[in-house]
């Protein structure tokens, strides 16, 4: 492990560095951040990060980072779980929860339980009440490196009736500085969520087909204001094997190809990042549409919605994630 730096309340954070030979990438202790990424051959990072633990204590906190319990948006800021009521923290247009608030998962150092060359495991523990969470809850993370692939896995469990829904929030950039105008993205997703003006699903889930979301065959990507995401992919009504979710290439033949076992995934265009106080790992600040995020999850609004697959786990049940990114160099092959 290597010094990284030290949290405003003064608790040392940690950078494990992990590599194949062809992938390199950098975890912090703190929120379990996916900081940096590179492949053999390609002189720059592929994800957004920054080399000031700061940054990620400020306007950063979302980018690589590991989210939950409850990533994305909670309604008013309350939940009915198991028969009782919950109230969590008011952190978004001044009614709802988005991110767990200041007490998720992001915002915690984990523990390295074990580390080797090509892989590091990492655990954290969210004691009951936190963030207004019912529930003992025992999160273990890991990372490893497969030659030209990133593997995440993750294993969760509760003592008590509760609701987990985590992400890893990585934004992506391929061609060595930020923004991704020009590259394309390739979802196979049939179906996605509608959302209201305040971005909450409204419960219906309408087909791609027609609209400016549909990228099943290639979407090239304008990286600015023409072009909004802020929404979610439905590839199914449940946890399914290892499948794909997303290609992402840039204009340089840089290629991601993202599979996950989620029943969604979230894209986010970046539109309302500003940290341009903050060095970065790239020639210039992160402000707006600075990168792509691909968020695997399970679909945001599940607790309005009844219909779509649930967040809520016991102790009879453990939450399970795998996420695999694969990165290749070839302005040749075929995303």
């Amino acid at each position: 492990m290597i010094p990284f730096g030290k949290t405003q309340g003064g608790r040392e954070v940690h950078a494990i560095d992990i590599t194949s030979g062809t992938l390199s990438a950098r975890i912090l202790t703190f929120g379990a951040i996916l900081n940096d990424v590179r492949l053999a051959g390609v002189e720059y990072a592929l994800t957004l990060g920054s080399p000031d633990l700061a940054a990620y204590e400020g306007p950063m906190a979302s980018f690589g980072s590991y989210m939950g319990p409850v990533v994305n948006r909670i309604r008013g800021a309350q939940a009915d779980i198991d028969g009782r009521s919950y109230e969590f923290e008011v952190n978004f247009e001044r009614r709802h929860t988005l991110h767990s608030g200041s007490e998720g998962s992001h915002r915690h150092i984990w523990t390295v339980d074990d580390q080797g060359a090509d892989y590091v495991r990492l655990s954290l523990v969210l004691p009951h009440g936190m963030g207004g969470f019912p529930g003992n809850r025992h999160v273990a993370l890991a990372y490893r490196i497969e030659g030209d692939a990133l593997v995440m896995t993750v294993h969760a469990t509760t003592d008590a009736p509760t609701l987990l829904s985590f992400a890893n929030h990585s934004y992506w950039t391929l061609d060595g500085e930020p923004g991704y105008a020009g590259h394309t993205l390739t979802c196979p997703a049939n179906m996605y969520l509608e959302a209201d003006d305040a971005l909450m699903p409204t419960g219906k889930i309408l087909p791609v087909t027609g609209t400016a979301y549909d990228a099943r065959d290639g979407l090239t990507l304008a990286g600015n204001e023409d072009q909004f995401f802020d929404m979610n992919y439905c590839f199914s009504d449940c946890d399914q094997p290892l499948r794909n979710m997303a290609v992402l290439r840039g204009t340089t033949g840089v290629t991601l190809h993202m599979d996950s076992t989620a029943p969604g995934l979230q894209v986010y265009d970046c539109a309302t990042i500003r940290a341009e106080g903050f060095e970065t790992h790239h020639p210039t600040p992160y402000g707006p549409y600075a990168g792509l995020a691909l968020e695997a999850q399970r679909w945001p609004g599940a607790l309005e919605h009844k219909h779509f697959p649930s967040i809520a786990y016991g102790p009879d049940k453990g939450f399970e994630q795998t996420v695999r990114w694969r990165f290749s160099n070839s302005p040749a092959q075929d995303a």
